[in-house]
């Protein structure tokens, strides 16, 4: 019986070192295969990360789908651009059931419309406040009532003025003397008398005195009690100071005259869409009761400061109001229509909003979704303007990325907390699998 149980220890120490001996000969002849097997590429559930496998499958605590690890000789997509944020990965059923939807991306010409309200004013460049240059006193009014339209040339109101009467009759005498002593053979004498009618005449016309009207009092040859002053402009009558009797002075307004063919519309233009407004923009100009009529206009200034209580910036649109509809302090509707050439443009929807960063979720097909940091520019029609970190022909998330963007936090999280693949067993883990020969 010793006999028995001796050989049998003698042969069991043979196997062993027999063993070791084929164990050392494949070190030696099976190095690349060592070395591909570390490379292997390892899987884990993305909700919880200690779970790893070396094939692709499910997870057994909560059925999600094994996603590869990076470093593990997989190829790793882009998911650790995003600082915060790991790749995602669905079943079919998971992304029913969480609404999941995408579509790809696209570049196309880029339109904005920035819509505002605006009020209807008078072009101050077509307004004429009316004075007289001399003192004097209202006889007639031609124009007696506010609202009047005026040709231009018509005449407005008439004045008397003694120190007009008394310019007039220097006149006339030097009207009458040139006439008399321009023939005169004593040159100092004839140029004289030119001299002075001229003086005289150059004073009635910076008075504003017409010269048909300086033609009319040579020809009559006597003095004009009263003088007419003129509509230098076409045009409404906006506002009326003058009455009969009045006695007036060059400081007092007597009327101002608008002409109301073309007008400004004065527009409220935020901060946020100043960006985009440039001088020769158009713009379409609406009214509340008539939304049916358009009109058409150009920015022709935008002014250089913001006002403090509203926060906004005025933008001046030049408007033709031939046919008269459009009335001055009036308010409009204004479409401005900005062009932005061609660009990438992504839904709303397909943005998460991280506070400092802007997110998308690149669909890479299977049930595995990237997540992707963008910079936006400016709102259009069809969505967000993006300037950098999409491109047109890849496919991003357009519903539930609010979800997504949850569980790729939770698995970047948890992904931190967890050791890497090539972390040592513990000691727990190295007892259950080795083997005690007793």
């Amino acid at each position: 019986m010793k006999t028995l149980v001796r050989w049998s220890m003698v042969g069991a120490v043979g196997l062993v070192l027999v063993g070791g001996l084929m164990a050392t000969a494949r070190g030696k002849t099976d190095a690349p295969a060592t070395k591909q097997a570390a490379a292997a590429v390892r899987y884990q559930c993305p909700m919880h990360p200690d779970y790893t496998s070396d094939k692709p499958g499910d997870c057994p605590i909560c059925g999600m789908k094994l996603i590869p690890i990076q470093g593990s000789g997989a190829s790793a997509p882009a998911a650790g651009a995003v600082p915060g944020r790991g790749t995602v990965t669905l079943t079919t059923q998971r992304r029913q059931l969480l609404g999941v939807r995408s579509e790809e991306v696209k570049e196309g010409p880029l339109a904005r419309v920035v819509r505002t309200v605006g009020r209807v004013a008078v072009d101050e460049r077509r307004l004429r406040h009316v004075h007289t240059k001399y003192e004097g006193y209202v006889e007639h009014l031609y124009v007696d009532f506010t609202g009047k339209f005026v040709r231009k040339g018509e005449p407005l109101l008439s004045v008397y003025s003694p120190e007009l009467v008394a310019t007039q009759q220097e006149y006339l005498l030097a009207h009458r003397a040139q006439s008399q002593l321009s023939a005169s053979r004593i040159d100092s004498v004839s140029r004289g008398s030119i001299d002075l009618h001229e003086a005289a005449r150059q004073r009635l016309l910076f008075w504003d005195i017409r010269p048909a009207d300086i033609a009319r009092l040579e020809k009559a040859g006597e003095v004009k009690r009263t003088m007419d002053l003129h509509a230098e402009i076409g045009g409404y009558v906006v506002e009326k100071m003058a009455y009969h009797g009045m006695r007036v002075t060059p400081a007092d307004t007597l009327f101002d005259i608008a002409d109301l063919s073309h007008l400004w519309v004065l527009a409220d233009v935020y901060e946020r869409d100043l960006a985009c407004i440039r001088l020769g923009t158009r713009a379409e100009i609406t009214l509340p009761h008539a939304a049916d009529r358009k009109w058409t206009g150009v920015v022709t200034y935008v002014a250089p400061v913001v006002e403090e209580k509203t926060r906004t910036v005025k933008v001046r649109l030049e408007v033709d109001n031939r046919d008269g509809e459009l009335k001055p302090d009036m308010y409009a509707d204004v479409f401005l229509k900005v062009d932005l050439g061609t660009g990438v443009v992504v839904p709303d929807d397909a943005v998460v909003d991280a506070g400092d960063r802007r997110l998308v979720f690149l669909d890479r097909g299977e049930g595995l979704f990237e997540p992707r940091e963008v910079r936006l520019g400016s709102r259009v029609p069809a969505g967000l303007q993006v300037l950098s970190g999409l491109r047109p022909g890849e496919r991003i998330v357009t519903s539930a990325n609010f979800l997504l963007d949850s569980e790729s936090s939770l698995k970047a999280a948890l992904s931190s907390m967890s050791p890497g693949p090539g972390a040592a067993e513990p000691e727990s883990a190295a007892h259950a699998h080795a083997v005690h020969v007793h």
